[in-house]
């Protein structure tokens, strides 16, 4: 039974191409009316595919698709609720930024006295009526990826897919436009599908994601939860940066789990942590750059806490990453505020320092 609150309904999906690809690999997803969704993932996991198949260009080999309570299976993609917002724009270099919009409701057949209306609307939803009667090659990068979502708009879809749309702009305006999409989708009220590769992109911007690789869902979460809470190695090194080391639990101890983490050996027996679900066995032990701390004396508090030696010092402006090493060879990434100009400035490589982190900040991955 389908919630009525769902819009689009991903059963079984399965995609092949050939007898050895399986380029989507029995994807079940129930995405929401009003939604903005991410399919996030590296490249050739199976998220274009996907969003190609709920637009219409590729068919299912198995499982269905069904939008807006409808099955999909044999609806091409002119009839379908949905429209799509490709990377590479597809305007029309001859038209107007008018006539573009236009075109689509030009071939329906939709009057003109509603189509110079529906026209005038959608443009002020990207804020470009002023820029009508240009032509794309008069525009920026960012105002082309504006008008195509115009015409995207125009015909009033109920779902509105977005393949990598924001992957050929420069970082300063790819941040812009993510502020204007998210302000755009909540505007209209109609649910946003979104493909990207780029993590940050995806949890700025996203209600909830799904995390895909070589055809798999792996978790679907809102952005915090994926960030805090990854469900396997995958997610937790894809999302954000990671502290990522292996780990064999050797035993239980007053509703603690202990874990032994060779690299550590020289400096801790094992890891005391709050009990895990996941603690069997061997494990994978991560914990997040921002979580860890840095201290010239060793902490009397009870955290778990390494010496280590700075190896390298990359500066970004806003904060300065610090790669460092133990005396047993365990490799961490730390992330350090530059609150002011001569914040940290007497860290270089060769200092010795302690790192630290709460237990609860660690996280016990299964797999």
């Amino acid at each position: 039974m389908v919630d009525n609150n769902t819009i689009i309904s991903i059963r079984d999906v399965v995609k092949r191409f050939g007898s050895t690809v399986v380029a989507v690999n029995d994807v079940s997803l129930e995405i929401k009316q009003g939604e903005f969704f991410a399919l996030l993932g590296p490249s050739g996991c199976g998220k274009t595919t996907l969003l190609r198949m709920l637009a219409g260009f590729e068919s299912p080999t198995e499982g269905q698709i069904l939008i807006d309570g409808e099955h999909m299976e044999g609806v091409e993609p002119n009839k379908r609720p949905v429209n799509m917002v490709f990377q590479s724009y597809a305007v029309f270099p001859h038209m107007t930024v008018h006539q573009n919009v236009a075109y689509g409701l030009k071939v329906t057949g939709t009057p003109k006295s509603e189509i110079d209306d529906r026209v005038r609307e959608s443009l002020s939803l990207v804020q470009l009526e002023a820029m009508a009667a240009r032509k794309p090659d008069q525009l920026s990068g960012g105002q082309r990826q504006r008008v195509a979502l115009a015409r995207a708009l125009v015909k009033k879809p109920k779902v509105l897919l977005l393949d990598e749309p924001l992957s050929a702009l420069d970082a300063k305006l790819r941040e812009q436009m993510q502020i204007e999409l998210v302000h755009l989708q909540k505007s209209v009220g109609i649910t946003f599908v979104i493909v990207t590769h780029d993590q940050n992109e995806a949890l700025s911007m996203a209600d909830r994601i799904a995390v895909m690789e070589q055809g798999d869902v792996l978790q679907v979460a809102p952005p915090s939860e994926l960030y805090e809470y990854p469900n396997c190695r995958f997610v937790a090194d894809f999302i954000g940066k990671m502290n990522l080391f292996d780990g064999t639990v050797a035993g239980i101890k007053d509703g603690k789990v202990l874990i032994r983490v060779d690299e550590f050996a020289d400096q801790l027996s094992n890891l005391v942590l709050p009990h895990n679900e996941h603690a069997k066995g061997e494990v994978g032990i991560a914990v997040r750059p921002e979580k860890i701390r840095l201290d010239e004396n060793e902490p009397e508090d009870q955290q778990v806490r390494l010496k280590v030696k700075v190896t390298e010092v990359v500066y970004y402006g806003d904060e300065s990453h610090l790669f460092l090493e133990s005396t047993g060879g365990a490799r961490f990434a730390a992330n350090l505020k530059n609150e002011a100009r001569d914040t940290h400035a007497e860290i270089v490589s060769g200092k010795e320092l302690w790192v630290s982190w709460r237990p609860e900040d660690t996280l016990v991955l299964s797999s």
